[in-house]
């Protein structure tokens, strides 16, 4: 496998279809059915892509149109993706947690003439917004809707628009495939919105190649490629599964099996053997605790074990550990880490962390259980990767990595990182204002904050406009301590503020399962809003916070805290569908409870 022919690719179709003729009847697509893992083969998948795309002309589409995808991640959101640019229309992503109006935003500024969505459920918040922008003028099923044909748009099932003549279809594409190139607009990405409401950007052909080929560079160079299989887990609605989870294992003639949620990833996991898996960090703090609590049950030579792991991998410089600790590592190597490493399939060359920071702690504890951990940066603006920690370049966890092939960075003189290169998007859908203030003289403006180490190694310190800047001008990131606090066995979740305060505060969400102890240590009923009000269980609340408090500078401490009315999440708009959280939402829920913190 060589970089060759993804450098030669003219469109993201052609290099699938490229692959699709190289692998033929080899699988590529697999999903649980009634309790057992199917597959698609390359050469079916490549049918009914064409087929589809055909279809999508026959409805009257054209080129430039774009195609929204409301579906949960499944074989036909690929094939649906590929075809809808097969088409020679544009994708646009939707998240399947949006709200009617989340939909009618995306849909009234795309001005989507087509939406493919997968069942009856993921139809109702959407079926509204069609209606109130009146734009869609086609609705796909995947599954059966159970609809007829109402108003001005038409229902199609899916058999219908993936039958008819593959041969023809096939031609077809090609002649129209031969027309497209790097620059033509691939999809329109809403981010997930930190801030105010999604912006759709404008990711070309070029701009997901270049970031593939920089990621199979350090596949190839790194780990070598053979029989690769990705398990595909975040929303591919998401730049960062579209282009990781999706476009490089194209690109490289992996398989890709679908995960079937959250609740049964583990188990997924074991079952599929997957050999890569890019995940957010919140899911890694997760698994984390998982395996902690699941090695404290075994006793004192597991824990033991688990503690030397852990120090050794502190004790080791650039990834390569001291002499002095081989002998104890080996015995590790052949004890605790297989039982760890089978847990994650017994095949996973690397796990690859982005989306948001990864805490350094977290990774190094699973370097030191022996699964090799990469953190990725960047943002849907550039494909969305800049940058990746390499093994052989040393690993370093406080670091996200040198850039990537094809990637160039500066840094701006106020700290902002500044990334140029083919990855970098046209700019924001309809929005030219916003993309002149984020796209100077062809450097993309990132809003993040950082430095390059001696190592050419990107650095970054928060998020340019997440910064808090105190009543004396400090700043203070917030990331870093937030990541701190989740760490604690006794918060799951965790917002600081201060902006133009004389001091940090906190917003604590307690950890559900360390409550339960506690209220069964202590002898109280599991009541997360009674234990709250128990000047006790604020204490070891407190305790916890005071632990974080010792590794951080004066400006930094967190001096007071509130505890959340609930958990952030999705559904409450709290957090994006990437697991990040949404200050400004937060803010707005809580700002009277925050502002009593400094009365106090």
């Amino acid at each position: 496998m060589t970089l060759d022919d993804i450098d030669a690719a003219n469109n993201l179709v052609e290099l699938f279809l490229k692959r699709a003729d190289e692998k033929g009847d080899a699988p590529f697509l697999g999903r649980k059915e009634n309790g057992q893992w199917v597959t698609q083969s390359w050469r079916e998948v490549a049918d009914l892509v064409c087929l589809l795309a055909e279809n999508l002309r026959g409805l009257g589409l054209e080129s430039g149109d774009r195609v929204a995808i409301v579906s949960e991640n499944r074989p036909e959101w690929c094939i649906s993706d590929l075809a809808i640019m097969a088409a020679g229309c544009i994708t646009v992503p939707t998240y399947i947690t949006n709200t009617e109006r989340d939909h009618a935003h995306i849909l009234d500024n795309s001005g989507a003439r087509a939406v493919i969505v997968s069942t009856e459920k993921l139809l109702g918040p959407l079926h509204g917004a069609i209606h109130s922008t009146g734009i869609v003028e086609h609705v796909i099923g995947i599954e059966d809707l159970h609809r007829q044909q109402s108003g001005s748009f038409g229902y199609h099932g899916w058999d219908a628009v993936t039958s008819g003549d593959a041969a023809a279809a096939h031609k077809a594409v090609d002649e129209r495939m031969a027309a497209i190139g790097r620059d033509t607009t691939a999809c329109i990405i809403y981010t997930s919105g930190t801030g105010g409401a999604p912006r759709g950007v404008l990711q070309h052909h070029g701009s997901i190649l270049c970031n593939i080929a920089g990621a199979a560079e350090i596949l190839i160079e790194d780990f070598g490629i053979q029989d690769e299989r990705f398990l595909s887990f975040l929303p591919l609605s998401h730049a960062y599964e579209h282009t990781g989870g999706q476009y490089l294992p194209i690109s490289v003639g992996a398989e890709i099996f679908y995960a079937e949620g959250l609740e049964k990833l583990a188990s997924n996991i074991e079952e599929t053997r997957p050999t890569i898996m890019v995940v957010v960090p919140r899911l890694f703090e997760v698994l984390r605790t998982r395996i902690m609590k699941q090695v404290e049950k075994q006793g004192k030579l597991a824990n033991f074990l688990m503690d030397r792991a852990l120090t050794i991998s502190e004790k080791s410089v650039g990834g390569k550990k001291r002499r002095r600790d081989a002998p104890m590592d080996a015995v590790i190597e052949r004890t605790l880490r297989p039982k760890i490493r089978q847990r994650f399939g017994g095949r996973m060359k690397a796990m690859v962390s982005g989306g948001a920071p990864l805490n350094p702690d977290v990774g190094n504890f699973f370097e030191a259980m022996g699964l090799t951990m990469l953190q990725g940066y960047g943002q849907t603006e550039a494909g969305p990767v800049i940058s990746c920690n390499r093994p052989r370049a040393g690993l370093k966890m406080d670091t996200v990595g040198p850039p990537m092939r094809g990637v160039e960075v500066s840094i701006a003189e106020d700290g902002e990182i500044l990334v140029r290169g083919e990855l970098v998007m046209h700019g924001y859908w309809q929005n030219k204002a916003e993309t002149e203030r984020t796209i100077q003289d062809g450097w993309l403006h990132t809003g993040d904050i950082g430095h390059l180490d001696e190592a050419g190694r990107i650095v970054i310190t928060d998020r340019k406009k997440d910064m808090i800047v105190n009543d004396k001008g400090d700043n203070v990131a917030p990331q870093k301590i937030e990541g701190m606090l989740t760490l604690q066995p006794e918060i799951a979740q965790a917002m600081v503020s201060g902006d133009k305060r004389p001091y940090i505060v906190g917003l604590i969400v307690p950890d559900a399962e360390w409550a339960l102890e506690w209220a069964r240590a202590n002898d109280e009923k599991f009541d997360m809003t009674a234990l709250q009000d128990l000047p006790a269980f604020k204490s070891a609340v407190r305790a916890a916070i005071d632990r974080v408090n010792k590794d951080l500078s004066v400006i930094e401490k967190v001096r007071q805290f509130a505890f959340a009315d609930e958990a952030f999440t999705i559904e409450n708009e709290e957090m994006t569908p990437s697991m990040k959280i949404r200050r400004h939402k937060i803010r707005d829920r809580y700002q009277e409870r925050i502002d009593g913190l400094y009365r106090s």
